[in-house]
């Protein structure tokens, strides 16, 4: 039994969700979501579900792996690699999906969640240590990466150091296997066979979309969808771990910032983790992963790998 999987992966705001729409609704496939925010339930417009581009199109693509968990709950990579496999593994019972048939679409921005499922990483499940995290929370960012360098120095060499939350998760599996035995994903037993895109998009293009794109999200409510985290009794400890825009958001409801701030300093702060983004694929290909360029509305190129000749 085996798979076939076309991931496209692409920085924020670089167009990557609707080219996967074209792709799958061209193909008669269905996508499965590579974000590690939007599992969460209720973050909606901060994490750019747009939902409304599964729909645009007749029939409705299907979407998996969004709205999993409520974000109160810390949802890990070991299990997102694990619901991944469970949906590839449905599907290929299915029979449209196994063999050289029609392949799944996977889209998304979280280089790290994508790699390990394409390069089937040997992930730890362990739980969340509420202690530790309590005594790791005052320390500066550069605080934590030394001290996974003292504590588990393999670790670090697979820690998206950028990423304070993963820092965190790094040394709390650290501390769990110095007193217990780690447990680690398995496996599926089947095949699968991925091909691996990556939307090019110049950096003056991509400012100009994500400064669109931002104050399109705020006019339509995303500072109302951070008040409702909070108003439901959502800690601003937790927000701050959910990333940028729950981040600065929070900040400015707290009276912290101005609004003219927070939107500045969200627009700085998206265009930075925009290019660890497109680091971050570069760097799969350094590991061994084959990408293929290209543009974000090149759907041709991509369905016609998947295309009988």
């Amino acid at each position: 039994m085996s798979v076939r999987v076309a991931v496209i992966v692409g920085p924020t705001a670089s167009g990557k969700t609707h080219l996967g729409v074209e792709v799958a609704h061209a193909l008669g496939s269905e996508i499965l979501s590579a974000d590690s925010r939007q599992v969460y339930r209720g973050l909606d417009i901060g994490t750019g579900k747009d939902l409304d581009e599964y729909a645009r199109v007749d029939p409705p693509v299907p979407c998996h792996l969004i709205d999993l968990v409520d974000p109160e709950e810390i949802y890990t990579l070991f299990r997102y690699q694990r619901d991944c496999y469970n949906v590839f593994s449905t599907k290929t019972r299915e029979g449209r999906f196994s063999g050289g048939g029609v392949p799944l679409i996977m889209v998304g921005g979280s280089g790290l969640y994508v790699e390990a499922v394409v390069r089937d990483f040997r992930i730890a499940d362990v739980p969340e240590n509420a202690p530790l995290r309590g005594r790791l929370e005052g320390r500066t960012h550069e605080e934590l990466a030394e001290l996974l360098d003292r504590e588990a120095p393999d670790l670090k060499a697979r820690t998206d150091l950028s990423s304070r939350r993963r820092l965190i998760r790094a040394l709390e599996i650290a501390a769990h296997g110095r007193t217990a035995p780690l447990r680690f994903s398995e496996q599926p037993d089947f095949d699968r066979r991925f091909t691996v895109f990556a939307v090019r998009i110049g950096r003056a293009e991509l400012r100009r979309r994500i400064g669109v794109r931002l104050r399109s999200r705020l006019e339509g409510g995303m500072v109302e969808e951070v008040q409702g985290l909070l108003d439901r009794g959502l800690p601003p400890r937790r927000l701050e771990e959910l990333g940028l825009e729950y981040r600065e958001i929070a900040a400015y409801l707290d009276g912290a910032k101005s609004y003219e701030t927070m939107t500045a300093d969200l627009e700085a702060a998206i265009g930075r983790f925009a290019k660890r983004q497109q680091t971050w694929f570069r760097g799969m290909e350094r590991r061994g992963v084959s990408i293929q360029w290209i543009d974000s509305n090149d759907v041709e190129t991509v369905v016609a790998q998947f295309c009988d000749p």
